[in-house]
């Protein structure tokens, strides 16, 4: 398993290396000028930054974040306070999502997505899941979770809060939650979607538009028949790097939420498959590296979730922009311009590295949920070192 890392980070290389040429491409207007190269110069800056956070969280010691995760989602969760702040955070487009920071966005959003898994798995590490009492065990353990998925919603961001539950889920599964328990959850969630649409008409009609697009193509959302009418154009080469015609003026947020449009209609749909193809290399590689850690490991849950966390809205992305799924503007992660995504992303997948460096698990781990010994050894105080998981 030793080169499966340099692989990985290899893979997630290629990814930053497109999306720099194709947020520099995407970024062109019709009449060229200097102007274009601006949005190249702030991200190979947010490129920079990122990697830097990123290099820097993956030197730190496993042990750090285990320590560190309630502090974490406690700074994030004062952030998602203060972007709904007036003064402090800034509205755009009717959303108050993004603080200000000079020249540059911070969208506190971005990072709730890591701090959550770590609550999560920190809070499993503690026992709260597995004590039978529902409200003093689970409702503990997710109620912080709750508070932070509303404050996304009311500024308001659909997208970011559905990705907070997906991290949840993901944490709770790869931990070893009950799966009535799991499934109870999500079917919690069903009349809270649908409390949703009916206080957002909008978001109702994005669902009517995207089924629209396989029954009347005319009645299809804008954004959405741009997007496939720029992916029809690349045909199986594209039209080369630099010289689609589509994001000039009628592809919307084409250097953001629609690149993917951009890169087939560019590169065609060799393209597009590279990029899918670069996608499943880190699901299979991350995936392989994370199996070193022992499963029932506060490490081992967080690292599974974030690198499938990271995958699945790359999917997500894909989808929105080929008419599979309802369109909602998702980021594609390491392709898309902007700051935060950009950052938030790099940074995760440093803590991936971090949790999974060799010799990294050596504190001990929670009791596992499938154990018949788990409750008592939570009444006893007993702990198991991670040294003796089979």
């Amino acid at each position: 398993m030793a080169y499966s890392r340099p692989v990985l980070a290899s893979l997630i290389y290629s990814l930053l290396c497109l999306g720099l040429l194709m947020v520099y491409s995407a970024s062109m207007t019709a009449r060229p000028s200097s102007a274009d190269e601006i949005y190249l110069s702030k991200q190979a800056l947010y490129l920079a930054f990122g990697l830097t956070v990123g290099g820097g969280a993956s030197l730190l010691p496993a042990t750090f974040w285990r320590r560190a995760a309630p502090w974490i989602f406690g700074g994030v969760l004062a952030l998602l306070i203060a972007v709904l702040v007036p003064g402090i955070g800034t509205r755009i487009n009717g959303s108050r999502r993004w603080i200000r920071l000079g020249s540059a966005a911070l969208q506190p959003s971005e990072f709730a997505k890591i701090s959550v898994p770590l609550m999560v798995a920190w809070g499993m590490e503690r026992g709260w899941s597995w004590r039978q009492e529902f409200l003093r065990g689970t409702g503990v353990l997710l109620a912080p979770v709750g508070v932070a998925t509303i404050l996304v919603v009311i500024e308001p961001d659909l997208g970011a809060a559905v990705f907070l539950l997906i991290g949840t889920l993901l944490s709770l599964f790869f931990r070893g939650w009950p799966l009535g328990r799991l499934i109870a959850a999500g079917t919690l969630l069903l009349p809270i979607v649908t409390i949703w649409l009916v206080l957002k008409p909008y978001q109702l009609r994005r669902i009517e538009g995207f089924f629209a697009t396989w029954t009347d193509f005319e009645q299809a959302p804008y954004q959405v028949q741009q997007s496939l009418t720029t992916l029809g154009i690349g045909g199986w080469y594209g039209t080369g790097l630099g010289e689609g015609q589509q994001k000039l003026s009628f592809l919307p947020e084409a250097n953001t939420d629609f690149v993917f449009s951009v890169v087939g209609e560019e590169l065609g749909l060799l393209g597009t498959l590279g990029v899918a193809s670069l996608w499943l290399g880190v699901l299979w590689v991350g995936l392989r590296v994370v199996r070193t850690l022992p499963s029932d490991t506060f490490e081992h849950t967080v690292a599974m979730t974030l690198i499938c966390q990271l995958v699945t809205q790359a999917a997500i992305n894909v989808g929105v922009t080929t008419a599979m799924l309802p369109p909602k503007g998702i980021a594609h992660p390491l392709i898309s311009y902007g700051g935060s995504s950009l950052s938030a992303t790099l940074l995760s997948l440093g803590i991936v590295f971090s949790l999974t460096r060799p010799g990294a698990v050596l504190s001990p781990s929670g009791p596992p949920v499938n154990s018949p010994d788990s409750l008592r050894s939570l009444s006893t105080g007993t702990r198991r070192r991670v040294t003796d998981v089979d």
